[in-house]
Parts: C-alpha cells; sequence; structure tokens
C-alpha cells in the first residue's frame, strides 16, 4: 500500500487471463497469460526498485519552472517481484536477425507528446537483456493489484520507472525504437538551454538507465530535532549499484561515510542511515551518493535543469535546527 502510483492514463480493468503477444522479429511469435506462463517457463523471483523518471522534480522546479508532477523524494519503491525472466521467453521465440530493440506495449490509452495513443515504449534489446527483465504477476508474493499492473507488467531494473510497462499486452521485437507518442515525444532530457517551445524531439536523449541519486528521508525538511546524536536515515539508487554514500551536516564542507543497511544491488535501492552529533542551532544536511563505477551526483540542481523536470539527481539538502 506503501509503494507510489503513477499512472498515464485510467486503470484499466483486465481480467486475469488477459494475455501479452510476443510478436516482430521473432521466428515463433506467440501469446501467454499467466497460467501460460507459469507452466511454460521456471518462475524467477527478484527484488527491484521502481522509480519514476520526474522523481524529486520540485528540487528542479525550485530552479525555474518544469512540467508533470512535483514529487518530492517518494516516486520511489522497492518490492520482490515473482515472475519470468523476459531473456527466457526470447530464447524460446527465437530473436530474428536487426532487432536492435524491443518494444511493450500495455492496454491503456496514455497522454504523452500532445497525443492520446496506446501505451508503448522501447529499449534496447541489449539493455533489456542485461538488465534481468521480468514479466511480473505477483508483488511482494500477492498478484498484482490493478494500479501496480495485473494482471502482467514488466520489471526492468535500474531503468526509467516508465519502462517499466503495466497491463503488459504486447512485446515486440523491433529493428528501430519505438514510434508510440509516449516514447517518441516524451521521457527524453534536453539541456538546460531548450525550451519546451524550442525542443527538438528527435534529438533528446531517451530516458533509460537512472544515474545515482539519493535522498535524506528522516528527518524532513524545517524539522526541529534534539541536540545531540541525530538519527538520519535515507535510500540511494544506481542503475548498476550504489558503492557508497556520504554525509554531510555542514552544506557540504566536510563528508563522512553513512552506514549501508540494506541492499548494493544493481537495480535494486540502498538503505543507508548515519548519525552524527549535532550542536544546537541550524544545520544543513546533505547526502551524495556513487554508483557501481565511482560516479557521483552532481552538487547544483541548476546545471541539470530540463523543461520536464526529469532525472532530479542533484545532492539533496534539509535543513534542521537543533535545539
Amino acid at each position: 500500500d506503501a509503494f507510489f502510483v503513477r499512472n498515464h492514463g485510467p486503470i484499466p480493468a483486465l481480467a486475469a487471463d488477459h494475455p501479452v503477444a510476443i510478436t516482430g522479429l521473432v521466428a515463433n511469435p506467440a501469446l501467454y497469460a499467466t497460467e501460460q506462463l507459469n507452466a511454460a517457463f521456471a518462475p524467477h523471483i527478484i527484488t527491484a526498485t521502481v522509480q519514476c523518471a520526474g522523481n524529486r522534480r520540485a528540487h528542479l522546479q525550485d530552479v525555474a519552472p518544469t512540467k508533470g508532477d512535483h514529487w518530492d523524494v517518494g516516486a520511489i519503491g522497492t518490492a520482490e517481484w515473482t515472475g519470468v525472466m523476459l531473456d527466457d521467453v526470447l530464447a524460446v521465440a527465437g530473436v530474428g536477425e536487426g532487432a536492435e530493440h524491443i518494444a511493450f506495449t500495455a492496454s491503456d490509452l496514455a497522454e504523452g507528446g500532445g497525443a492520446t495513443a496506446p501505451y508503448q515504449v522501447s529499449v534496447p534489446l541489449a539493455l533489456a537483456r542485461s538488465r534481468g527483465a521480468l514479466i511480473a504477476w505477483a508483488m511482494n508474493g500477492a498478484p498484482l493489484t490493478p494500479e501496480h499492473g495485473f494482471p502482467l507488467r514488466l520489471v526492468l531494473p535500474g531503468a526509467a520507472g516508465v519502462r517499466s510497462v503495466k497491463w503488459l499486452t504486447g512485446i515486440e521485437v523491433r529493428a528501430t525504437e519505438s514510434p508510440a507518442p509516449m516514447h517518441a515525444r516524451d521521457y527524453k532530457l534536453f539541456p538546460p538551454d531548450v525550451t519546451a517551445e524550442a525542443a527538438d524531439w528527435k534529438t533528446g536523449a531517451p530516458i533509460y538507465d537512472l544515474p545515482a541519486n539519493s535522498a535524506i528521508c528522516v528527518p524532513s525538511d524545517g524539522d526541529r530535532v534534539r541536540a545531540g546524536s541525530v538519527e538520519l536515515r535515507g535510500w540511494a539508487m544506481a542503475a548498476d549499484g550504489i558503492s557508497r554514500v556520504e554525509l554531510s551536516c555542514d552544506g557540504g564542507a566536510s563528508w563522512d561515510a553513512a552506514v549501508l543497511e540494506r541492499g548494493t544491488d544493481a537495480g535494486s535501492w540502498v538503505l543507508w542511515r548515519a548519525s552524527p552529533t549535532l550542536a544546537a542551532g541550524r544545520h544543513e544536511i546533505v547526502v551524495r551518493a556513487f554508483d557501481g563505477q565511482g560516479r557521483g551526483q552532481p552538487a547544483d540542481p541548476a546545471a541539470i535543469w530540463n523543461f520536464k523536470g526529469y532525472v532530479a539527481n542533484a545532492w539533496h539538502r534539509v535543513t534542521v535546527t537543533a535545539v
């Protein structure tokens, strides 16, 4: 119930046996409902984080206006997902020559790029395979609920949430990217000097894997805390895993390592904690994380501002007063 929900259209009402069609550049097209997938392939359980590309958009909104929901740090969630590996399904389908991309279609109608059309996005085929994509029917040991994609959804660890398609109805192996509005005219990155009116969507960079990001969840911005040892907690996430998390209690002048409590696997968040000693007064607390290759977060949100407010991963800051 705590997992965030993001839709681009109304939640469809689908039957439990609603199937997924495997089409495109494959030797053996097929149609599978949940029961057939479970019978034909070995089930797997993975722990994976889903994070909206617009998570922390509110922090870019502080720089200049953006388009989209003004998420703070909560458009992210982690669950155990049960299903079958996409790669197992593709092995039986037989991927054909020239296949470079894979498109995922949902059964809902979505508004994107100024048009309403069936929701479809694509990712490079190599990315879907390397990230261990899962066709899932259960979440935390229970069947998917409608808001989380019942009866079948895709889970693509490490990628932006837009790629983990809910209410899955089609998987198409393609030579090219999807031409659908949601893919071609949305969820692309532009530099700070490009406006919505001047954007050439053909030149925007599609958002696939997400870079290092982190947040302070406890305490909240503006909280009053008792002077002395103060508990800090939060999350950190990167497509290829988190190598370390650092905290500053003086606005970024000095840094100390946080303790990683749970999870360092690629595709799943890390929960971190720290217990610095705060003297009475006002403190600006900052967190930054580094991915599996040691790449960190930018310090200044203005440097990564974009008119859609995507991939807001600058250092996260909260101000607290110790009394």
